[in-house]
């Protein structure tokens, strides 16, 4: 096997695992130490090592590395059979054909996968009550509610000063500032970046609709576009283009918005156009606004075909991921005002909420149905009952842990499959709306009053393990979190605040 089939195997099975866990699928099962004694709970791999294996609880979501001589001869023969499952009927992708991110890297919006869930173990497992020692801050921002995306050695976001929008490059070492580079005009940024290491480029999106695709180690300019100007773009309502472009393989994916391009797919080291998708007839007149939404684009592979899932003005639409072809839309889930939250997609399911009166939840079921897709709606929750208005939702094994309410972020879990509530809901040591995060077993809650909360991943009971106010509010607080390397990142406006989370 060569060394590139290879590195793509190991990725496509850590990404593949997680998934599987997602499904509650086959990979899911009960393990046997090479003592005899059989897990508590089901697990599935996420990565397997040269003498070791990274195994996911169902329950919880937690991390758990386990040595191969520590295991039973059943389970070592399982997996010994799963390698070869992947080496014999993998291939290598197509540029196109599956969006490799690299474990554990927090290259793009909510993490490695979109998903919100950070790959960190060894975080602490509770908070003392000043909570977690800050191990830096820095200035220099600009204004904005972007949160972050970090490489190797740098940390990129997007903030207004000095009249313009720009996107903001930081030492990851101590914030200290590398470059910036004008973007575009417009009000306050909102965009997350996403860096894409392959092509060494950095892409960013203003509040008024220019895209910036950037050399990610100097910031010089290679292509940018305009989605007014050069697509006819549109947003359904007055808080500007929010979303992160989407790299897939050799193509960036986007949303102008328009009737003639409610998504589109560029050339990402060009900028070309490769397709360009016309809203489909479903989304046109019926609830929410013309225009794109605050959410962004997901992958899924739902009913066999590859699609690309985004929440606009009018609901959600799906398109081809090979041609931009209209696949399926589905309306009832679009409000009136801004529809923000990104999608959840696992297996053949789609998890949607939205905000405001008018909002809700919904998981629809995907089959394919000849050369497209058949959507079904599972269930659907009015606003009144479940609905997440901008901080986002996680999945963890069967269940969603999100906050509930426009403008309430009640701590809130809900079987994925029955939309069972699982906890109370119950106000938390927060107000207002929470963004949140997922790592190593526990929720990372950042409320709009700048109060951080961390609550254990356990559909049996809500468990707080420790609050604490954040050092700064310089704003509303709403800017999603990052764990990653042991730390909590917190955008704050024109601040940057880092805390140390690893276990001692």
């Amino acid at each position: 096997m060569n060394d590139k089939l290879l590195t793509w195997l190991l990725v496509i099975g850590c990404c593949a695992g997680q998934a599987l866990a997602q499904d509650g699928g086959e990979e899911f099962r009960h393990w046997t130490t090479a003592g005899g004694k059989k897990s508590d709970a089901r697990l599935a791999v996420v990565e397997q090592t040269v003498d070791g294996v990274k195994l996911k609880r169902e329950d919880s979501g937690k991390i758990l590395e386990v040595k191969l001589k520590d295991l039973s001869p059943t389970d070592r023969a399982y997996l010994r059979t799963l390698a070869k499952k992947l080496e014999t009927t993998a291939k290598p992708p197509a540029s196109s054909e599956v969006n490799v991110v690299k474990s554990g890297t927090w290259y793009q919006w909510r993490g490695p996968r979109r998903d919100g869930v950070s790959d960190e173990t060894g975080l602490l497992n509770s908070w003392p009550a000043e909570g977690p020692p800050l191990a830096w801050r820095s200035k220099g921002l600009g204004r904005g509610m972007s949160s972050l995306v970090l490489g190797d050695d740098a940390i990129y976001t997007m903030g207004n000063a000095d009249g313009g929008t720009q996107l903001v490059c930081v030492s990851l070492t101590d914030g200290s500032p590398l470059w910036k580079t004008e973007v575009g005009g417009g009000g306050d940024p909102n965009c997350t970046p996403t860096l894409d290491p392959e092509s060494n480029m950095v892409y960013a999106l203003s509040h008024g609709g220019s895209l910036l695709a950037a050399d990610a180690k100097t910031g010089k300019m290679i292509w940018q576009k305009n989605f007014e100007r050069d697509f006819g773009g549109k947003m359904m309502s007055g808080w500007g283009y929010s979303e992160s472009p989407l790299v897939d393989g050799d193509r960036l994916i986007v949303t102008p918005g328009s009737e003639k391009a409610i998504l589109a797919a560029m050339d990402k080291k060009t900028g070309e156009l490769i397709w360009a998708t016309p809203a489909p007839a479903g989304t046109l007149g019926n609830a929410g606004q013309d225009g794109a939404g605050y959410a962004s684009v997901v992958i899924s592979n739902g009913g066999g075909i590859k699609q690309y899932i985004q929440l606009v003005g009018r609901g959600i639409v799906s398109v081809a991921a090979d041609d931009g072809r209209p696949l399926w839309s589905y309306n009832r889930i679009a409000n009136g005002t801004a529809n923000i939250p990104t999608p959840i997609v696992t297996g053949n399911l789609v998890f949607t909420s939205t905000g405001y009166g008018d909002g809700g939840t919904a998981l629809l079921e995907l089959a394919k149905q000849g050369r497209g897709v058949a959507m079904r709606e599972v269930y659907y929750k009015p606003a009144n009952e479940l609905q997440n208005h901008h901080g986002g939702m996680v999945l963890v094994g069967n269940y969603v842990y999100m906050g509930h309410g426009h403008n309430k972020g009640f701590p809130t879990c809900i079987e994925l499959k029955t939309g069972n509530s699982m906890w109370p809901k119950e106000r938390g040591p927060g107000s207002d709306s929470a963004a949140i995060v997922c790592a190593d077993g526990h929720l990372y809650f950042r409320y709009q009053d700048a109060t951080m909360a961390l609550i254990e991943v356990n559909p049996k009971e809500y468990k707080l393990k420790g609050s604490f106010r954040l050092a700064t509010r310089n704003g509303e607080s709403w800017p999603h979190p990052v764990v990653q390397g042991g730390k909590l990142y917190i955008r704050d406006q024109d601040e940057l605040l880092v805390y140390d989370v690893a276990a001692k």
